[in-house]
């Protein structure tokens, strides 16, 4: 490496820093323990995994599982792409040192994913009407709601037309990964 990209790398460095420390700054401020608050947010993140554990059809675990995580990986990197750029933002985390919003990324926006497509599974369901329904309560209904508790806000001309969009290109793309996959496996298995 050359000294000026050197040079840049340390700036970019401390920048980082900074930011994790303002980060934490905040959040002890103002999205800690002793607001009502973190309080909602982990709720979002504690009753989703309980109801999971409670509800999924043990016998296509694997299955659903593997959806989930399609989910969660596809919703974390657009929230990420959209909170990094300032779009939307969450003023509000269970964990200051984690990048976007945690508790919809790891469990609340994937495990209502993972019931619909269970429960598509199971009854034999359109998946694409359920999640495209699932995807407009989320930001027609849940986001607005979430932006009237002061829990999450758009910017930058972004609205819920555009986190809508987002809900159904990762409702999909989840659902094509996971399909492919499945693909594999049964032709695997038909060999044997």
């Amino acid at each position: 490496m050359n000294p000026s990209q050197n040079q840049k790398i340390e700036d970019l460095k401390q920048l980082e820093t900074e930011y994790t420390k303002e980060w934490f700054d905040y959040w002890l401020e103002y999205s800690s323990l002793n607001d009502w608050q973190f309080w909602i947010v982990l709720l979002l993140l504690i009753v989703p995994l309980i109801t999971l554990y409670s509800f999924i059809d043990k016998r296509k675990a694997l299955l659903i599982g593997f959806y989930g995580y399609n989910v969660h990986v596809f919703f974390t990197y657009i929230d990420a792409l959209g909170a990094n750029n300032a779009y939307w933002f969450y003023p509000y985390k269970v964990f200051p040192l984690l990048a976007s919003n945690f508790t919809l990324d790891a469990s609340l926006v994937p495990i209502s994913y993972m019931f619909i497509f269970q429960w598509t599974l199971n009854y034999k369901k359109n998946y694409y009407f359920y999640m495209t329904f699932l995807s407009a309560a989320f930001a027609f209904i849940f986001k607005p709601l979430m932006s009237t508790l002061n829990l999450f806000e758009l910017d930058k001309g972004a609205n819920y037309l555009h986190l809508f969009v987002g809900y159904i290109i990762v409702g999909l793309v989840s659902k094509w990964v996971t399909n492919l996959f499945v693909y594999f496996q049964n032709k695997v298995q038909k060999k044997y």
